[in-house]
């Protein structure tokens, strides 16, 4: 028989992908949740198992959860998270769940920024259950490079001055987590994989872009305290807590706490058996969406 899964967060970005990704290799059953009761409709009736499933409603957790072999999860980033997983780990246990893989982030276990930290707070948590787990770390997306800040007029924004940063692709980080869910906790249990896979500033990355997109492309170098205050002029929409942090993190990248936000550590091919994609690479595999009108 083959293990049930739940991918908490399916309909997101990330969840997705690693939806797509089981169906693909067709390893394991998929339940799917949404908190959205027209969207579990929906999946009911093209013929799904999908449950209702709401983090910041213990009271669904239980169906949700009834019969799963192997939970993913994957929350919001803001404190909302601490409780959101701790109760969601305690009704795994109650649901006799035989394995967590927890989306996370690349940080050092005496990291002092406040989101990083919130996230190995609710690892700590999980592996005090008993539960089998999996973390998987991974650091800056390329894909940041068309969702959070996209090529406009011929250049893109970093906040971080001239740092480097450990750029991964997402597909990758899907899969290392699609593998881990579909091999299970005999082959990953008590296992933290690290998704870092070149190291690149905003300049050597734009050279990059330039090369591959046939076009002169620039970083616009910007420094921490321009992040604050855009946070500050109420034009965005991020929460005001996870804001904060963020501006920390460019700060802390700078002034050498966080420095090894830059460096390369890559279990990708250790997971997958595959060579992980390179910045050259996936430009050139997204240059349609790359490309600036």
């Amino acid at each position: 028989m083959k293990a049930k899964v739940l991918v908490v967060g399916c309909t997101g970005q990330t969840g997705r992908i690693i939806v797509e990704k089981l169906l693909a290799n067709n390893q394991v059953d998929i339940r799917y949740c949404s908190r959205r009761q027209e969207q579990v409709d929906e999946w009911q009736a093209e013929g799904k198992e999908a449950v209702l499933l709401d983090l910041n409603e213990p009271r669904t957790f239980g169906i949700a959860l009834a019969g799963i072999d192997r939970l993913f999860i994957l929350t919001g980033y803001t404190v909302d998270m601490l409780l959101q997983t701790k109760t969601l780990t305690d009704a795994a246990v109650k649901a006799n769940v035989s394995h967590i893989v927890h989306w996370g982030i690349f940080a050092n276990w005496d990291c002092t920024e406040g989101h990083f930290a919130w996230h190995q707070l609710v690892e700590t948590y999980i592996k005090a259950s008993g539960i089998a787990w999996t973390n998987l770390h991974p650091n800056y997306f390329m894909e940041n490079l068309i969702n959070v800040t996209p090529i406009v007029d011929n250049k893109f924004v970093m906040f971080s001055g001239k740092a480097r940063w450990g750029w991964t692709s997402l597909d990758d980080a899907a899969s290392v987590a699609a593998t881990v869910l579909e091999e299970g906790e005999k082959k990953h249990n008590g296992k933290s994989y690290w998704l870092s896979t070149e190291a690149l500033n905003g300049d050597e990355a734009a050279e990059i872009l330039s090369e591959e997109l046939e076009c002169k492309i620039t970083c616009d170098i910007r420094e921490p305290e321009e992040l604050e205050t855009l946070f500050n002029s109420g034009n965005t929409d991020v929460e005001i807590t996870y804001a904060k942090n963020a501006v920390d993190i460019m700060r802390q990248i700078q002034d050498g706490r966080m420095t090894y936000m830059g460096t390369i550590r890559d279990d990708v091919p250790y997971v997958t058996g595959k060579a992980s994609t390179t910045f050259r690479e996936w430009v050139r595999q997204h240059k349609a969406e790359l490309l600036p009108v």
